[in-house]
């Protein structure tokens, strides 16, 4: 998941984005290896957001 540039763990990344995200579920935030774009394409669609703000968002958590 180094593509998305993430510090820690996924675990730990899903779950600030669920408390910061209340719409988010636990389906919309299944990662799987080599599924980034799959990954990155749910969380557009749910936050509204393009996949730069998403790294971004991902970046400073």
């Amino acid at each position: 998941m180094n593509k998305l540039g993430f510090k820690g763990n996924w675990n730990e990344v899903a779950g600030k984005l669920k408390q910061k995200f209340a719409n988010l579920t636990d389906d919309d935030l299944l990662y799987a290896q080599g599924k980034e774009e799959e990954l990155l394409g749910k969380l557009q669609q749910k936050l509204g957001k393009t996949k730069e703000e998403i790294h971004k968002l991902i970046e400073k958590l």
